[in-house]
C-alpha cells in the first residue's frame, strides 16, 4: 500500500525547488537585461518565486497536518 505522506513530501520538495529555481532565473534575467522593463520583470519574478518557495510548502504542510 502506498503511503500518502511520501507523495506529499515530494510535492512539497518539488514546489520549493521550483520556487528557488525560478528565483535563480529571475536573478539571471536581472543581470543580463539592459532595458528597465526587463529588469523590473526579473525583480518581480525573483520576489514571486521566493514567496512561492518559502510560503507555499508551509501552507501545504499545515493543510496536510494530521490531527494527532
Amino acid at each position: 500500500m502506498s503511503d500518502p505522506a511520501r507523495g506529499r513530501f515530494f510535492l512539497i520538495a518539488l514546489v520549493q525547488s521550483a520556487g528557488f529555481l525560478g528565483a535563480a532565473f529571475g536573478v539571471v534575467l536581472v543581470a543580463r537585461a539592459e532595458a528597465t522593463p526587463a529588469k523590473l520583470l526579473g525583480i518581480a519574478l525573483v520576489l514571486a518565486a521566493l514567496w512561492t518557495g518559502a510560503v507555499v510548502p508551509r501552507a501545504l504542510a499545515r493543510r496536510w497536518r494530521s490531527k494527532e
